[in-house]
């Protein structure tokens, strides 16, 4: 027997919240439509946009994902093989029996929906049953949740700063919150869609 026979299973992913903001669009959209059908944990999503715009998300990425594309209902019960959006101008929270909340409590880093919101209220709902994922972004915003998901026992990627559209967030939640691991797109979106598969998630769970 190997040592790493001998370490317990990593407990199973059953949320995935992702932050993004300048350049988001597209990195999302490479992680998504990298998962496959039948993907066994729920998907949260905050991308910074203008208060003022129409909600067209869900439209957007629903040709560019095999997963069930939605902006999220107040109150609604999260499901794995869904992917959730939070409405523009409302922060989305997740409760602690796992249903999602809209709130337009003030902005958090200047930003309503708030990354760091969704990432600290799903680190308390799932605790190591979580990955939390910052994307390119050119605020703060991320910084504080990803820390607190770590702290829960939940896991943590970032995007490599270098090649980031917007580089200020991924390096601030590198920098203060620290990252089990930090990913080009291309690599994140290949470990993503193994979620699930032993081999890729175990040698990030055990820290």
């Amino acid at each position: 027997m190997t040592a790493a026979d001998s370490l317990p299973a990593a407990p199973a992913v059953e949320l995935v919240a992702i932050g993004a903001s300048a350049g988001g669009v597209d990195a999302i959209g490479t992680l998504l439509q990298a998962l496959p059908a039948g993907f066994p944990a729920a998907v949260a999503i905050v991308l910074h946009i203008p208060p003022d715009s129409a909600s067209l998300l869900s439209a957007l990425f629903t040709p560019r994902c095999l997963l069930r594309v939605k902006e999220v209902d107040d109150k609604e019960m999260l499901a794995p093989g869904f992917v959730y959006f939070a409405a523009p101008d409302y922060h989305m929270l997740v409760e602690p029996d796992r249903s999602l909340s809209l709130s337009q409590d003030e902005p958090v880093n200047f930003s309503r929906p708030s990354i760091d919101l969704l990432l600290e209220s799903a680190a308390l709902a799932y605790g190591p049953r979580m990955l939390g994922i910052v994307l390119t972004g050119g605020s703060p915003d991320g910084t504080q949740g990803l820390r607190c998901v770590r702290e829960q026992g939940g896991m943590a990627w970032v995007q490599d700063p270098a090649e980031a559209v917007a580089p200020a967030m991924p390096a601030s939640a590198i920098a203060h919150a620290g990252a089990d691991r930090i990913l080009t797109l291309a690599d994140m979106a290949r470990r993503l869609a193994a979620l699930g598969r032993p081999g890729i998630i175990q040698e990030d769970s055990q820290k």
